[in-house]
């Protein structure tokens, strides 16, 4: 527990010195960085573990020679930060291309158990990663259900979901965080209303990773899934399976990879490189969490302490962002809305303006430096659920704890002048 105002407070001229992107200018305006859920920036730390591996350790594994065994090491170190950083053992950390594929690749798995009838129960929140690999079940003769939400403010329908679970139900697959509407869920209430009725809970944590802490023994989850690159590293994906289900499913995979956990569910030769990039990743958030914390004992208790001062300044960021886009006219906000329920959310925020495109807001605000995204963002069913789909969509400002309170002001005039 962090015990002084002090220790509290992120230093964030130290968090801004480590990200060298933050440097850049688009046409003499400072570039501001409010595209976060599609991919953050990346310390030099990562950088340099990328570039490092590739100039003296690139070789495959399991090799009798120097540069293999300090890959296998590499590898090894790697899943430990991961185990870190999840809270579960090494050999329940999974490396794989991306979330994406690792879902596709669990899906057909445990899609092995399943038989026509059963069913799996899904939200119209997800980001699509977590709904079309299930849905691919369906010629398989398995039952796709969807749990609604509350289009007030974007968030799930507890009651729904829970009427929606039945005897033929076998898997609930659930966002952490919506990626388009930031609406935070209760998995742990999820989670254990899965388990007391049976059924696998599979969440997808891709876009919760940046702003909160993820303790897998907790939640109980059977199997999380997060991409790197939206936490400050590479592009990859890391699943966390528990380890039963890890040895009793039966991954497809190539003949001459071994049948042990996790490798077995490791498809072909790794990114080597990349992997040394999330140990890097994962070592700078430790390391935020010691400059906050210096008597913080072990790296697990560092990344608590790093992600206490990340929330503590990300609501901060939240509530002017949010206080700031609803007093601009015409401007409709998508999702939570009340200042008072910022932990419920995390700081990413959807918004349309009345005679304005999200795509013309996105180029505008570009051209200023102020990166945005327009469109669905794979949250395909949510949009299309909230009858946006056909007109673009939403303009997404995504918040990451390296943003500024300098940078939101900046970010409102903008809009404002933009849409006088």
């Amino acid at each position: 527990m962090l015990t002084t105002e002090s220790e509290t407070t992120l230093d964030l001229t130290w968090v801004r010195s480590q990200f060298p992107s933050l440097a850049q200018t688009i046409d003499g305006n400072p570039a501001v960085f409010f595209d976060g859920p599609g991919g953050t920036q990346v310390p030099l730390r990562v950088i340099e573990a990328i570039a490092g591996y590739l100039q003296s350790h690139n070789a495959n594994t399991n090799g009798a020679y120097h540069t293999s065994r300090n890959t296998d090491r590499l590898i090894a170190g790697a899943r430990a930060a991961m185990a870190d950083f999840f809270n579960c053992d090494a050999d329940e950390v999974v490396f794989g291309p991306n979330m994406t594929t690792l879902t596709f690749a669990m899906s057909r798995a445990i899609g092995r158990e399943l038989k026509a009838g059963d069913e799996i129960l899904l939200t119209h929140l997800d980001h699509d990663a977590n709904i079309s690999p299930w849905q691919a079940l369906e010629e398989r003769g398995i039952v796709i259900r969807f749990a609604n939400i509350n289009e007030d403010d974007c968030t799930l329908d507890m009651e729904d979901l829970a009427r929606k679970i039945s005897a033929r139900t076998k898997l609930i697959a659930v966002g952490y965080a919506s990626n388009a509407v930031g609406t935070t869920n209760d998995v742990k209430e999820i989670v254990g209303l899965a388990h007391r009725n049976g059924v696998l809970a599979y969440i997808d944590a891709v876009h919760y990773a940046p702003h909160g802490p993820i303790d897998v023994r907790t939640l109980d989850c059977d199997f999380l899934v997060c991409s790197t690159y939206k936490f400050y590293g590479p592009h990859m994906g890391v699943l966390y399976g528990k380890r039963e289900h890890l040895n009793r499913l039966q991954p497809y995979k190539v003949r001459a990879n071994t049948n042990a956990i996790p490798n077995c569910w490791e498809w072909g030769t790794l990114n080597h490189e990349c992997i040394a990039g999330i140990a890097a990743c994962v070592e700078y958030l430790a390391d935020l969490g010691r400059t906050a914390n210096p008597v913080a004992s072990n790296r697990r208790t560092a990344l608590l302490s790093a992600y206490d001062v990340i929330q503590q300044h990300e609501r901060a960021l939240a509530k002017a962002m949010l206080n700031g886009l609803l007093s601009i006219p015409g401007l409709k906000l998508y999702g939570i809305s009340d200042p008072a329920r910022l932990d419920q959310r995390c700081p990413t925020f959807a918004v349309r303006i009345a005679g304005h495109t999200p795509l013309e807001l996105a180029t505008k605000l570009g051209d200023r430096g102020f990166f945005t995204w327009d469109g669905n963002y794979y949250a395909l069913n949510l949009t299309e659920r909230l009858d946006v789909e056909k007109d673009g969509g939403f303009l997404r400002i995504g918040l990451a704890h390296y943003n500024t309170p300098e940078e939101v002001t900046r970010f409102i005039s903008a809009l404002r002048e933009i849409t006088w």
